[in-house]
């Protein structure tokens, strides 16, 4: 029996379901060169956004986090009571403590069932994935909801014309259990390397450096990036992933339909899609006009792709992204 064939038969996990769920507001290029000193052509050249979408003052990664998640879960054809995990992936929580997770279980009215946080940055919803192999293939859960959400445009410092282009708010949520056929995850690879996390962090707000009048005067309560530093590891380390991820799966790079990078910049997913050889087409990018939403990125472009119907049953797609920490992760899925 060929290594496909293989694949094709081992147990494995499989989305039932997909949701997203964005802000209303739009802010444009145009709009940002009111704020900052930039440009639309500027931005465009460098990132490939165009706009962003960003959370009002009274919409916290819950509110997005519950929009996503009913819509995939009415799209998987169940409803909250078939769900007994939720996990969300995200580095904007509502509150440090009770997690963002517990807060959406409140406002879908879910049973006692498990809810808690990861923080895998941009990675957050492949993490995610893995992390649900185990405990379905396992027999811990059966079904799980799984949200990546971020508002980064709370932690973003307007006055920083480098990073605030970047960025923008948003959910994608998918419902998983045990694949029945040939469709699935077929293959992982995922890493971190905490030795370059202050390449891309936000200082304040934890144990390390607390919320103190000193610390906000210093406008350590947003995020700060070495966009230099971050781009060459993120074109490394994205690329590798990938290409490591097809290896696992018993693929070449002729079998992939779909690539999915995570939507940080253009020139990484352009460069992504280079390294396995793919045409544009094949690549995904909505990047021009969401912006850089961290791990809600790759869910919400699978939720595009699927309810635009170019995902076809049996279509072998690559999900890869590279964050804060460092963290990189790749994923073969056959859908």
């Amino acid at each position: 029996m060929d290594k496909k064939k293989m694949d094709m038969k081992k147990r494995k996990i499989k989305i039932i379901g997909t949701g997203m769920c964005v802000p209303d507001k739009v802010l444009t290029n145009a709009d940002l060169e009111k704020i900052v000193d930039t440009s639309d052509e500027w931005i465009t050249t460098r990132t490939g956004i165009k706009e962003r979408r960003i959370a009002s003052e009274n919409q916290a990664s819950s509110n997005l986090a519950i929009g996503a998640a009913k819509m995939a879960i009415k799209n998987a054809g169940i409803t909250i009571d078939d769900i007994d995990l939720i996990m969300v992936a995200s580095v904007t929580p509502d509150t440090p403590f009770p997690s963002t997770a517990c807060w959406v279980q409140k406002g879908l009215r879910a049973g006692p069932i498990p809810s808690f946080d990861i923080a895998g940055a941009c990675s957050g919803f492949l993490y995610g994935m893995i992390l649900s192999e185990s405990l379905i293939l396992s027999g811990t859960s059966k079904r799980i909801l799984l949200i990546a959400v971020e508002s980064l445009t709370k932690i973003t410092n307007w006055k920083d014309r480098n990073t605030c282009v970047l960025f923008g708010d948003g959910s994608g949520a998918a419902v998983l259990e045990e694949s029945r056929d040939e469709s699935g995850m077929l293959s992982y690879y995922w890493k971190a390397d905490g030795n370059l996390g202050d390449l891309l962090f936000m200082p304040g707000g934890g144990s390390r450096v607390p919320i103190r009048k000193e610390n906000v005067d210093e406008d350590l309560q947003y995020l700060h990036m070495k966009g230099n530093e971050v781009f060459k590891y993120a074109v490394k380390k994205m690329g590798l992933s990938a290409v490591e991820a097809v290896k696992r799966a018993g693929l070449e790079t002729k079998d992939i339909d779909y690539l999915f990078p995570h939507q940080a910049n253009i020139r990484i997913v352009k460069a992504t899609g280079k390294r396995l050889n793919l045409p544009e087409e094949k690549v995904f990018s909505n990047i021009h006009k969401y912006g850089n939403m961290s791990a809600a990125t790759i869910p919400i472009g699978v939720h595009e792709m699927f309810a635009e119907g170019k995902l076809k049953k049996g279509d072998n797609i690559v999900m890869v992204a590279f964050g804060s920490g460092f963290t990189w992760a790749g994923i073969t899925y056959r859908w």
